[in-house]
């Protein structure tokens, strides 16, 4: 099972979609991007103002998060345990305008940080299937 099929960090398998990507480095450059992205498209206004002024922390937590998703270092798991998205987004309204805001956003992130085109269209395959699995209000 490659585990860009499923919404959780799996540790048990590898991904070679880490250093495809260029490491930690091409990741923190891929948060970057991507909540540059909520901060100027007009459709992530709401996801924008589910987040604190300083985004800071979160892209921390992302950045952990995607390296140890795509396969690199644990250290999101040894720092935050297992992920459970579904529950650390729980107070937040995520339908279907919300769940096309943030692909939109990361699909551009991944675009405007050269990410080879087949393994960018593999990541929004397996980001497609997270995002609408956070789902929790059903618009």
């Amino acid at each position: 099972m490659n585990p860009l099929t499923v919404p959780v960090v799996d540790a048990s398998h590898a991904s070679p979609h880490f250093e495809a990507i260029g490491g930690e480095p091409a990741v923190t450059r891929l948060v970057d991007a991507f909540y540059r992205q909520m901060d100027t498209r007009p459709d992530a206004r709401i996801i924008r103002a589910m987040h604190g002024p300083d985004l800071a922390p979160v892209k921390t937590v992302l950045v952990r998060y995607l390296c140890e998703w795509l396969g690199g270092p644990k250290r999101y798991s040894e720092e935050r345990g297992h992920p459970r998205l579904r529950m650390r987004h729980a107070a937040f309204p995520i339908g279907t305008a919300e769940r096309d805001a943030w692909l939109a956003c990361m699909r551009a992130a991944l675009d405007e940080t050269g990410t080879d085109a087949a393994l960018r269209d593999k990541l929004m395959l397996a980001f497609f299937k997270i995002a609408d699995w956070m789902r929790n209000n059903g618009s």
